[in-house]
């Protein structure tokens, strides 16, 4: 913070006061503990990772910037991770943080980085909203998709191993890039981010917070409409949220579930629920007929907006928090890359004393305002009034005085437990 300007005429001498009885014993003891602090040894800076810029990719009509991190030991025909960053970032920051690049290296796939700018929008936002650049064939979502094909025909790419994933509004140019271009990527992973086209009729800032409540059925709609003649199969889709979220409201994670799980014509019921990770990450996985994973939810406890990350050399560890919007929570890289079914390690089977995945586990207890309960989907509001998702139970005003403790048991399904919640 800088300093005020001294009071008085321009150049005049400031008046000098005899120093407080104190203050030499004051500065000595400073001298001390700056002494000290100035001794310790600097926090050890991380380099940053090798990005190489690439130009003429396409006609690029999104004026996007694409950049690459290619694996020293890059296996033929790679698959294909795209990496989109969120507002206020850049591609050099998300891949200096988010510990994608150490997978790409030890699973072997290309990451490919897109960069949108201040040109494109005033916070460096990729404009999810906007038609110009959410509908197939022009704008940001043509300008990625050449960036794909570049990444194949450049770098002998597998096309039918294409994945994407972001943040934010990288999160919710993941789901763009889904739904526009669902022959194109075979899977993706939206962190923090929308429903697809939840902005064609409301305020983007509205979808962001409380969030826009719709059927599956019209969610579903809205993707078939982005690409009419396709017709299947849809991408494999991971969502991941922090449960604290107050800047895109976990409501969003439930949307975008009911969207791709509709999609794929599944129940909105998860058909198993388990723990993951260090910090007891809750993960919803909605299964195909043929036993694979089509949807899955990760809702992460304690941490707002921003990529989780775990950092450390740890196998199950990745990512850096030297910037904003990078968390420290779990490896949620490592287990979007497992998703894709890029990292073939694994956690390893269970073993004894360890939890069944197919095991739902102890039922979930959660104390909030009705607010609070609403803006995760715990329950919904009508009337001014909150209830219990699944049960209906009718818990009081819909406000942010008004605290209940839920019960979720089996998953999705919500009652009230006041009285006690095991």
């Amino acid at each position: 913070m800088p300093l005020p300007p001294l009071r008085g005429a321009p150049g005049a001498r400031p008046r000098t006061r005899p120093l407080p009885r104190f203050l030499p014993r004051l500065l000595a003891v400073l001298a001390v503990v700056l002494g000290t602090a100035l001794a310790a040894p600097a926090p050890e800076a991380r380099a940053a990772v090798t990005l190489t810029k690439v130009s003429g990719f396409g006609s690029n009509p999104g004026a996007l910037t694409m950049y690459v991190y290619r694996p020293a030991t890059l296996p033929a025909h790679p698959a294909v991770v795209v990496a989109l960053h969120g507002c206020t970032q850049n591609a050099q920051l998300y891949a200096d943080n988010s510990g994608l690049p150490r997978l790409a290296d030890e699973d072997g796939f290309l990451l490919v980085l897109a960069e949108t700018g201040t040109a494109n929008n005033a916070s460096k936002c990729f404009n999810w909203f906007q038609p110009g650049d959410n509908r197939r064939g022009q704008g940001e979502a043509l300008s990625v998709r050449q960036m794909v094909s570049h990444a194949v025909t450049a770098y002998g790419a597998d096309p039918g191993r294409v994945h994407v994933t972001g943040l934010s509004a990288g999160g919710a140019m993941t789901a763009v890039m889904l739904a526009t271009y669902p022959d194109v990527f075979s899977a993706g992973a939206v962190v923090a981010g929308l429903p697809y086209d939840c902005a064609k009729d409301t305020s983007p800032y509205l979808c962001m917070n409380p969030g826009v409540d719709r059927s599956p059925a019209e969610w579903a709609q809205r993707v078939r409409d982005a690409h009419p003649s396709y017709t299947g199969p849809w991408p494999r889709t991971a969502i991941w949220y922090g449960d604290q979220d107050t800047t895109v409201v976990p409501r969003n994670a439930t949307e975008l579930r009911d969207q791709w799980t509709a999609l794929h014509g599944l129940s909105q019921t998860p058909t198993r629920t388990t723990v993951i990770g260090p910090d007891a990450t809750r993960q919803d996985q909605y299964l195909a007929a043929d036993g694979t994973v089509a949807v899955e939810v990760d809702r992460v406890p304690g941490i707002g907006h921003g990529t989780p990350v775990d950092p450390g050399t740890g196998a199950e560890q990745c990512g850096g928090t030297a910037a904003p919007y990078f968390l420290d929570s779990i490896c949620s890289s490592r287990w979007i890359a497992r998703f894709f079914g890029l990292d073939t390690t694994g956690p390893g089977d269970p073993g004894p004393g360890d939890p069944d995945p197919g095991d739902p586990g102890p039922a979930a207890c959660w104390t909030a305002s009705n607010y609070a309960h609403v803006q995760a989907g715990r329950a919904t509001t009508s009337g001014g009034y909150a209830y219990a998702a699944g049960s209906g139970q009718n818990m009081g005003l819909y406000n942010t005085f008004v605290t209940h403790t839920l019960k979720e048991s089996p998953p999705g399904y919500f009652t009230l437990a006041d009285s006690g919640c095991p």
